[in-house]
């Protein structure tokens, strides 16, 4: 039987008029502290992000996402808190927050290949 490990992942939502609480799904985070696995999946489909709200900055949106993806992946061009460690990153990205990106709460699972989970949880989630 191959090697099952804990897991956490949050939903990535845009929430483009954060006080109507209204989102949607753009993306998962998945962190596995022993599998040493920091993965970020995430689409954003122009069109309904549009018709969700006209007035919403499209690129921007973008921009931070790509920005998210280097603090996964880690190292200087993530900055300051791309250079942290696994888990601090996780913790940060995943951190509760009333800006136009936010994250689901934290979720829980056990695996054995935290990349496929992902994929299956964007699938799940996000198409």
């Amino acid at each position: 039987m191959q090697d099952r490990v804990p897991y956490e992942f949050a939903v990535i939502r845009v929430v483009p008029k954060v006080e109507r609480e209204e989102f949607m799904n753009i993306g998962v985070i998945l962190y596995s502290k022993r599998k040493k696995y920091l993965g970020i999946k995430y689409y954003v489909d122009d069109s309904k992000l549009k018709a969700f709200s006209e007035k919403i900055d499209v690129d921007l949106i973008k921009n931070y996402l790509h920005a998210w993806e280097l603090v996964c992946k880690g190292g200087k061009e993530g900055g300051p808190i791309g250079q942290q460690e696994m888990a601090v990153r996780f913790r940060w990205l995943s951190a509760p927050r009333s800006t136009i990106i936010q994250s689901s709460s934290i979720h829980p699972g056990i695996c054995t290949d935290p990349e496929k989970v992902l994929q299956d949880l964007f699938e799940l989630y996000v198409l």
